[in-house]
């Protein structure tokens, strides 16, 4: 039998089985949810087939042309789109109520979430009759496919996973997909090395711009802006960041797709891209059809949202039972929506719209970071059974995009990278029983007023839902007035804004940045000595710190640790080498990042275990990123064979964007 007529006949076989397990599941629901009844399981077989049918006919109709109120309702619009097909439903099926607004909704979600569970149990190829014979078709007759035989490419970025820990996934089979491309021979892998600031906002400016030059952390101070914090996530910020790195040649410049990444890396085509977040007139696109063209798919993320924020409620409770160590107090709910958000909303909807940008093959080059291993991984560990668990289930997309080029109407190269690894360890004020900031100000004085911004900057969707900074007059600190009025009587507190303070010290993973911001221009290491004799070497004192970079009148930049300075500019050090368990590298890296314009007055590195291959962040995260040491600075591409990626050493965001550039075929091409 021709394959076409098998596809077919198993996507109604599996239509048929899903619509009797939904049957079974719509009585059980009945119990579950207020204001639904059904009176039999004939009548409860009649309504899901009945719904089937009316989605099949009237929801390409309603989605086409409500496009964007789907879209800038971020998926409300779709529930109730739903909810209306729900109730027109039930009007036609006898002995099926629905009443309120509430069972309106909840119904296509519980019948989404029995969904998922059958769908599981049948074969994994269920979606390639829906894409060849179903999307393919809507999207030609919506937008045009693009018949042409010069390949295109697909980025996949899989956020914070170190090479060794994917090597580590592949060996005890948790990414199958990806084993099966080396098996085959199609990929190989090649580790890169990052710069100093090892985090997303530094490499992916690197990697989708081919510049990253003065981003000397995930937050930081410009002096001559008034103490103005930026942030790489910020939803200002962002923009202005992008506007400083574009030339208007980024990787996805020439028809390329931005998905869910940091920077656009100057695609026209964008879809929860921070730098065009604020901009709603370039939220709204076509492509969002992609996703919106299956009336399941967002009440499916609900209900994969739910039982993600179920599984963490268990894993808390597994790692209390198995005493796992280090072990973070995570926030009782907003990191509950942060990870479901992470690990769940925004997998899908990239994968989806990347499933349409493969059936029309409308794009030349897309990227798109897929960041809940990264999210995880910050809370629970680089190798924890749950990181690994998000990415077994990142896997799957890959095997879902995989099987949807096989029906577009050109070939596609499949990319799979990381910008930056992460370290494990437990957190530097676990270690020390204080933070960064509590060691500034005990060796700089009380009286001196502090700013500080060592919350976790986990990944950049979940900083958007813990801490959106769009305001600086948001970030204030508490100051505690050493006078007390009565005896008994708790201190009060005032408020000191990143403006006002004379010292501001943030934290990326474990690099801590500290500014002594009386002074316009970057203090020199005399200079600190002169205001504040005890900070430096105060802080080089810390078992847990490894080492603080200053810029000397007399030697220029030097790294200076408990028991030895390294001189960056002559290439030469007294007493043991603070910079020996960082890499070969390390006195490079701090070099250009002495050059950086907004680089701190004193650079302040954990310590790094190489024997337990551990750091200790400056936030509160297991698994951090944003200094040197350890695997944080050992990504990887995976990489199509032929493209002999692994012939030499790759270090520096800005190098494995002139690499990845050179390969695209419409780059190629161009005269």
């Amino acid at each position: 039998m021709d394959s076409k007529p098998r596809s077919y006949l198993r996507y109604v076989y599996r239509t048929l089985v899903i619509w009797v397990g939904e049957a079974v599941g719509l009585l059980l629901l009945i119990y579950l949810i207020p204001g639904l009844s059904v009176n039999s399981f004939a009548t409860a077989l009649t309504f899901v087939a009945a719904l089937g049918i009316a989605n099949a006919i009237l929801w390409p109709v309603l989605s086409r042309f409500t496009l964007p109120f789907l879209a800038y309702t971020f998926g409300v619009g779709a529930l109730l789109l739903n909810a209306l097909l729900i109730w027109l439903t039930s009007k036609f099926v006898s002995g099926v109520t629905v009443e309120g607004l509430g069972a309106l909704i909840l119904t296509p979600i519980g019948l989404a979430a029995i969904n998922v569970v059958l769908a599981s149990l049948l074969t994994s190829d269920d979606d390639a009759w829906y894409y060849r014979n179903v999307l393919r078709r809507k999207v030609k007759n919506a937008r045009g496919a693009m018949q042409t035989d010069t390949a295109g490419t697909i980025f996949l970025e899989i956020d914070g996973l170190a090479e060794s820990v994917l090597r580590k996934a592949v060996a005890e089979g948790y990414v199958p997909t990806l084993a099966s491309w080396l098996e085959r021979g199609s990929h190989k892998i090649a580790s890169w090395e990052t710069d100093l600031s090892s985090q997303t906002g530094a490499s992916q400016a690197g990697i989708l711009h081919g510049k990253n030059k003065d981003l000397p952390a995930f937050r930081w101070v410009e002096k001559e802006h008034n103490n103005k914090i930026m942030v790489s996530t910020g939803l200002s910020d962002a923009p202005q960041i992008e506007a400083r790195i574009s030339n208007g040649q980024g990787l996805l410049a020439i028809n390329g797709a931005s998905r869910s990444n940091l920077f656009s890396g100057d695609a026209e085509d964008s879809i929860f891209t921070y730098s065009r977040l604020k901009d709603m007139k370039r939220f709204y696109t076509k492509s969002w059809y992609y996703f919106y063209s299956n009336p399941s798919n967002f009440p499916r993320i609900i209900a994969l949202f739910i039982w993600d924020v179920i599984e963490e409620f268990f894993g808390r409770a597994r790692q209390l039972v198995l005493n796992v160590r280090p072990r973070l107090r995570k926030g009782l709910f907003i990191y509950y929506l942060t990870r479901a958000g992470a690990n769940v909303f925004l997998r899908e909807i990239t994968t989806d719209t990347l499933v349409g940008d493969l059936i029309t093959g409308r794009v030349d080059v897309a990227y798109a970071t897929y960041v809940a291993y990264d999210e995880i991984a910050h809370h629970n560990g680089i190798t924890d059974s749950a990181a690994f668990h998000a990415l077994k289930q990142l896997d799957k997309q890959f095997y879902r995009l995989e099987k949807a080029g096989n029906y577009a109407p050109r070939p596609y190269h499949f990319v799979v990278l990381s910008d930056h690894g992460q370290a494990n360890g437990a957190t530097f004020k676990q270690r020390c029983g204080f933070d960064l900031e509590s060691l500034v100000k005990k060796l700089i004085g009380e009286d001196i007023k502090v700013f500080s911004a060592l919350d976790s900057n986990q990944d950049h969707f979940g900083q958007a839902i813990a801490d959106p900074i769009v305001q600086r007059e948001q970030y204030v600190v508490q100051k505690v007035k050493p006078a007390v009025e009565k005896v008994g009587r708790k201190p009060r507190s005032q408020k000191t804004s990143a403006e006002e303070a004379q010292v501001i010290v943030l934290a990326s993973g474990n690099l801590g940045l500290v500014y002594l911001t009386e002074w316009q221009e970057r203090m020199s290491y005399e200079q600190i000595n002169d205001a504040f004799p005890h900070l430096v070497p105060g802080l080089v004192s810390q078992e847990w710190i490894g080492f603080v970079m200053v810029r000397s009148h007399v030697h220029g930049p030097i790294a200076i640790g408990a028991k030895g300075t390294y001189y960056l500019r002559d290439e030469r050090y007294e007493g043991e080498n603070p910079l020996t368990n960082f890499g070969p590298r390390a006195a490079e890296h701090l070099r250009r990042a002495d050059g950086f314009r907004y680089v701190a007055d004193i650079l302040v590195n954990s310590a790094y275990d190489p024997q337990r291959d551990e750091v200790a962040a400056f936030e509160e995260l297991v698994g951090s990123h944003g200094g040197l040491g350890g695997t944080q600075c050992k990504p990887f591409v995976l990489f199509p064979a032929e493209w002999d990626l692994d012939q030499k050493e790759i270090v520096g965001a800005e190098k494995l964007y002139e690499l990845l550039k050179r390969r695209l075929p419409s780059v190629q091409a161009k005269p």
